[in-house]
């Protein structure tokens, strides 16, 4: 888990660099940078379960947002025939920008969720050793 996590810290970091010229870099810098300090804090052993589930739930209620907005992924799919996204770099219609935030935070969801889970199952297993010590 360590280099999953320093790579995806390198990631999001980078991912939040590219957030400068976009038309909201005070959004999307924050979130990625949130994903990026979690990951760092992941690959030092510094686990923060409750802030892992709050980034997931709000990365998620945002996909949701986005995914039925009225030029949301769901119009991308249906009404532009899910045209290539990553044609150009620059946005010029309002359905990639917001289909590429929506699997930008498709990701952080993943990378997130991945480092609950392992840090779930970690405690689960230390539980019960000391289970095991105790009967």
């Amino acid at each position: 888990m360590k280099i999953f996590n320093v790579v995806f810290a390198v990631l999001f970091v980078l991912f939040a660099a590219l957030q400068w010229n976009d038309p909201d870099p005070y959004i999307w810098m924050p979130i990625y940078l949130y994903a990026a300090i979690f990951c760092a804090l992941a690959a030092t052993g510094k686990y923060y379960k409750g802030w892992y589930l709050f980034g997931i739930v709000a990365c998620l209620g945002y996909a949701v947002y986005l995914f039925f907005e009225k030029d949301g992924v769901l119009s991308w799919m249906r009404d532009h025939q899910a045209e290539n996204i990553a044609g150009a770099m620059k946005a010029s219609t309002p359905w990639i920008e917001d289909t590429r935030e929506f699997f930008g935070l498709f990701i952080i969801i993943i990378v997130l969720l991945a480092n609950y889970v392992h840090i779930s199952q970690k405690k689960a297993k230390k539980m019960r050793k000391k289970m095991m010590k105790i009967g």
